[in-house]
């Protein structure tokens, strides 16, 4: 068994939870209230600078040169989607740039991204790699998932697509190629630890989406 169909075994259950929650199931029956998914996709947006960032330090310590490629890609392409986001959704949506820009992250959100930038730029190489994997790899099996299902809702049918895409499986599996060839030249505790972050960075994906349903806010 790969190291990384391992992964996914230890993170079925999680995985499980993220399909069984409202957020999700709002989308393909179109009864997710218009509010929250603008909460989330603005959070989206704020998360995904600081993913590219994770990414653009993932590339400056990628021990191969089609991994700093690789990754260096990954942090231009988060980018123009949150970019295209803006022109998009956004727009449709009445958001200015602007306003968007001047929304502070919600705590779950600032605690991911934070996560994600200390383990990039201080853990070992592989771990960094696990902590950002999750992210890419949700989003392509709930893509996949929903989009059989479908949605009544255009503007939620157009999400779920993007990530049900084969190019973006394509992405997802050159990060997964890279994962296993990582993890083959390991030994068996640096591999646990590459699960530990993958595990963590489910959950962070999972309470993600719990904070767009509710449209977190800082208590204070």
């Amino acid at each position: 068994m790969s190291f990384t169909r391992e992964l996914w075994a230890s993170m079925a259950p999680i995985y499980g939870a993220i399909l069984r929650h409202p957020f999700l199931a709002g989308l393909t029956d179109g009864s997710l209230p218009r509010a929250s998914f603008v909460f989330y996709a603005v959070q989206d947006a704020l998360y995904l600078r600081e993913f590219a960032r994770s990414l653009a330090l993932a590339a400056a310590r990628a021990p191969e040169d089609d991994w700093i490629i690789m990754f260096s890609d990954h942090a231009a392409s988060a980018l123009r989607v949150e970019r295209a986001l803006h022109e998009g959704f956004f727009k449709e949506l009445g958001l200015s740039p602007a306003e968007v820009a001047a929304t502070p992250l919600a705590p779950t959100n600032l605690a991911y991204t934070s996560y994600l930038l200390a383990v990039a730029y201080g853990a070992p190489y592989h771990e960094a790699l696990a902590a950002l994997l999750p992210c890419y790899w949700i989003y392509w099996e709930v893509g996949k998932t929903l989009e059989r299902a479908g949605s009544p809702d255009p503007l939620y049918a157009r999400w779920i697509a993007t990530y049900a895409s084969e190019e973006f499986g394509a992405v997802v599996r050159a990060v997964l190629a890279a994962t296993d060839t990582v993890a083959a030249r390991l030994q068996p505790g640096e591999r646990a630890a590459m699960q530990r972050h993958v595990l963590t960075t489910s959950r962070y994906e999972w309470m993600f989406w719990d904070m767009g349903w509710r449209r977190e806010a800082w208590p204070l």
